[in-house]
């Protein structure tokens, strides 16, 4: 039987993060922003004055990606480069007034996107998401050389589709498919003028 991918969790996973860059970035447009931006003022916000490898690393993104992010935001006046008085060949970037406001406005979309994104979710169920999502982070993060796919296998074989997919009830597996079989436009994002 062929892999349903929609049936599986990185399947949600990656739908999840697809409605969350698009939702996001329509908070961030509002004031002004594309999405990747906000991360580079609230590091900033958090440690002003880092070097642009600094910031790549701590965002973990490469190097002319912080920089174009960076251009972008001196351009708009948000944040200035300053050549390192211990080291003439490193530059360090700062926010400027205008970016320490704009921190204001990303904490208030971040905010509302945390309440959008966890709507129905009690405390609990936030505290274990944030858990496994760790978790899985975690997992996603480790080199080739360590990654557990032999075991993988090795730990399905003889397995039902229902325990592959973590169900160890039968019935729910059903529902879980009738759900998973209906139609995809349940599944795209839903987005709502704010």
């Amino acid at each position: 039987m062929a892999f349903n991918h929609k049936k599986s969790v990185t399947y949600r996973l990656a739908q999840s993060a697809k409605a969350l860059r698009s939702r996001s970035g329509s908070h961030l447009m509002r004031i002004g922003l594309h999405p990747g931006q906000e991360l580079v003022l609230k590091v900033l916000a958090e440690n002003d004055g880092q070097t642009m490898s600094q910031l790549a690393l701590t965002l973990g993104v490469q190097p002319p990606t912080v920089t174009k992010m960076v251009t972008r935001l001196s351009a708009q006046g948000y944040l200035r480069r300053q050549v390192s008085d211990s080291d003439g060949r490193l530059a360090r970037v700062y926010l400027t007034d205008e970016g320490r406001e704009l921190v204001t406005g990303v904490d208030k979309a971040w905010k509302r996107l945390e309440r959008e994104a966890m709507a129905g979710l009690d405390d609990k169920d936030r505290k274990k998401l944030r858990k496994l999502l760790r978790q899985v982070e975690k997992n996603l993060s480790l080199t080739p050389e360590d990654d557990p796919e032999d075991e993988l296998e090795l730990e399905t074989e003889g397995e039902t589709p229902a325990d592959q997919a973590g169900v160890a009830d039968p019935v729910a597996a059903k529902a879980e498919d009738a759900e998973a079989d209906a139609g995809s436009d349940r599944d795209a994002p839903q987005l709502t003028p704010a």
